[in-house]
């Protein structure tokens, strides 16, 4: 969203990567002869972990690799940082990887990701996670169980979430009072929402823009799919699952809980989905917003920091990125995305995924632990440039220099929405996202342009989750 390098580590975190991850859904099925682990020389010993470079830069790895070492000294341990501009950048250098014979161990993978890893390529965590029960408690208990959840698949765990970040609505509080409106209250609804940007509007020059969205998966149009009790494609869960709940949540945190997400039938053509972009539509055809861009909106942070926009869906990341960008606290503020049928919101989050054909899982295993621990996070988190998954650790210190004054949203977002759910990402994500991409961008051309492209939508959407990856 801005030109600065923790700007952009916070928003790659949750952008597509495309060809590159439909890549590796055909490379998964020919892995072991990919891998070249016969070759002499390809092992030095260490324990590989790959993660996006500008994500992780030079001190986030030092912090990284000291502290393991000192808990174990006996493991060498190797921490590739990819410089990659975005996530299908990101996979395309780790399939690069994989057909040298340098497969990495342990690889930091987004919700977008979760599902293809753990159909092709991951390993469940269940028997560790079983052994280690004790040891883990402490975790689960300071974890929200919506976001472990979403690291389940069919009944198994594949990753700790360590980060994530919610949709929620940032508002620019000099635009705010330039239209004379309060605050919204969290309760707020659809109409209080198109209400406050006509005011926005009506107090702003020609250059303003009172809602500003990207053209993506998360943060893009399935936010408002959530608030009218709709979704991209028919949601339901895999059975399984209590094995964890069980074991580490009470009776009110694992009601409901099952395996993981399953993402199924495409139902683009749905009235609630029709029914969402015929309102954002609406918005575009009013002036309140304009058509949304393709990518990661990387101007974003100075239009909306000198009030050329006045409201904008963003995670925890962005308090970081608007210090960063010279905003001060006093000047915005963040609330619940609003509520329309219902105030279900949408997340994404992240973690390390054991790869299969590592010799070290045993190691592997051991640094996932690690990475988790809330030490470690607090060293690696320190500019909020995300949301920790760890709830202990957002408290008015972390954002007393950055803001935003209701930081209590972005972990609430989960503790007081308890349906709030991942972004819809089947192992088929890649071909589903570019999709999506695709017929929004031809949908929101007029509010004639809707129902023509949601049905070409849905034919593209059947036979991209025909496709057996």
């Amino acid at each position: 969203m801005t030109d600065s390098l923790t700007s952009r580590r916070s928003l790659m975190r949750y952008g597509a990567y495309g060809a590159a991850a439909a890549a590796l859904g055909g490379v998964a099925a020919n892995w072991d002869r990919l891998t070249g682990a016969d070759i002499p020389g390809r092992d030095d010993g260490s324990l590989v972990v790959a993660t996006l470079g500008p994500a992780y830069g030079p001190a986030a790895v030092r912090t990284l690799t000291e502290g393991f070492r000192k808990l174990h000294p006996d493991i060498k341990l190797r921490i590739n940082a990819v410089q990659a501009v975005d996530w299908s950048d990101f996979f395309a250098k780790i399939l690069t990887q994989i057909a040298a014979g340098t497969a990495p161990d342990l690889v930091y993978v987004a919700t977008e990701g979760v599902q293809l890893f753990a159909r092709r390529l991951g390993v469940a965590l269940d028997h560790w996670v079983k052994r280690d029960a004790e040891e883990l408690r402490e975790y689960f208990a300071d974890v929200h169980p919506s976001l472990v959840e979403s690291m389940m698949y069919e009944g198994s765990l594949y990753q700790l979430p360590v980060e994530f970040n919610a949709a929620d609505m940032y508002l620019n509080k000099q635009v705010l009072w330039r239209a004379g409106a309060a605050f919204p209250a969290p309760d707020w609804t659809r109409d209080d929402f198109t209400a406050l940007l006509r005011d926005m509007k009506k107090s702003s020059g020609s250059r303003f823009t009172p809602y500003f969205w990207t053209n993506r998966l998360w943060g893009g149009v399935v936010p408002w799919l959530f608030a009218n009790d709709t979704n991209l494609l028919a949601e339901s869960k895999a059975p399984g699952g209590a094995w964890l709940w069980d074991s580490f949540y009470p009776p009110a945190d694992r009601r409901g809980r099952g395996g993981g997400y399953r993402w199924t039938t495409p139902q683009a053509t749905d009235a609630r989905v029709e029914e969402a972009y015929d309102y954002l539509a609406s918005l575009i055809q009013e002036g309140l917003c304009t058509r949304p861009e393709g990518g990661n909106g990387q101007n974003l942070v100075g239009v909306f920091s000198t009030g050329r926009v006045g409201v904008t869906p963003a995670g925890g990341f962005w308090a970081g990125g608007l210090h960063l960008a010279g905003m001060k606290a006093p000047d915005y503020d963040v609330q619940y995305f609003p509520r329309w049928r219902t105030q279900r919101m949408q997340f994404g989050a992240a973690g390390y995924a054991l790869l299969r054909t590592s010799k070290r899982q045993e190691e592997a295993w051991e640094f996932i632990k690690y990475a988790a621990r809330r030490d470690t996070l607090t060293r690696l988190f320190t500019t909020n440039q995300t949301t920790p998954a760890r709830r202990s650790m957002l408290g008015p210190a972390r954002y007393r220099e950055t803001g935003p004054r209701h930081w209590q949203v972005f972990y609430d977002t989960l503790d007081k929405f308890p349906d709030t759910g991942p972004i819809p990402a089947p192992p088929q994500v890649a071909e589903v996202e570019q999709v999506l991409l695709k017929h929004t961008g031809t949908a929101l051309a007029s509010r004639r342009a809707v129902a023509p492209a949601l049905r070409r939508m849905q034919g593209d959407l059947e036979k991209a989750m025909e496709r057996d990856v």
